[in-house]
């Protein structure tokens, strides 16, 4: 007789915060477009000016820019798990939505960043979790009173600083959440 064991102690990684608040989405989305590092974009994909301001911070051409998109991104998360985690479909004529780990919002696969690194995209449920686990807006290990403390601690950070880099501000929310919440 084959016995099955359950493995019903594996975690389960709920969805990162701004995949399912869209006021927390766009903020860090808005704070991604308008931080000098960061210059997430374009908005309009036949930009020619963005894609030349992207080469000239990368010191390289054009054509060579445009190859460097969120879809290809380390960071750019689209595996089942995280489209689980959408709003709705995920494609469009243009590409396809994923979630951003290093800016934490929902970004395009046809757009890009200065930030922007090799290596992508994440396809697979077990490497959406890592970065999950590292990420420390891992939602499993907060209580709703802890997440719905730190969005708010981040809206307001945002509105009391709004220069503040957004990944500076989510550090510092998940600081202040770790000492008040001990």
């Amino acid at each position: 007789m084959l016995k099955v064991k359950f493995l019903s102690k594996l975690p389960v990684l709920a969805c990162p915060l701004p995949a399912k608040d869209l006021e927390l989405n766009t903020r860090n989305r808005n704070a991604a477009i308008k931080a000098d590092h960061i210059q997430y974009g374009p908005l309009n994909l036949s930009d020619e000016s963005y894609w030349g301001r992207l080469a000239d911070h990368w010191k390289t051409d054009e054509e060579t820019a445009k190859k460097s998109l969120c879809g290809n991104c380390v960071a750019f998360d689209i595996s089942p798990r995280m489209d689980d985690c959408m709003p709705g479909s995920v494609s469009d004529e243009e590409g396809r939505l994923g979630y951003c780990w290093m800016h934490h919002f929902k970004c395009h696969s046809a757009r890009t960043c200065y930030t922007w690194a090799a290596g992508g995209p994440i396809k697979d449920n077990k490497v959406s979790s890592e970065w999950a686990s590292k990420n420390e807006l891992n939602e499993q290990k907060r209580s709703k009173k802890e997440k719905d403390w730190i969005s708010k601690k981040i809206s307001y950070l945002a509105k009391e600083n709004p220069e503040t880099p957004n990944d500076q501000r989510v550090a510092i929310a998940l600081n202040m959440a770790n000492k008040k919440f001990e």
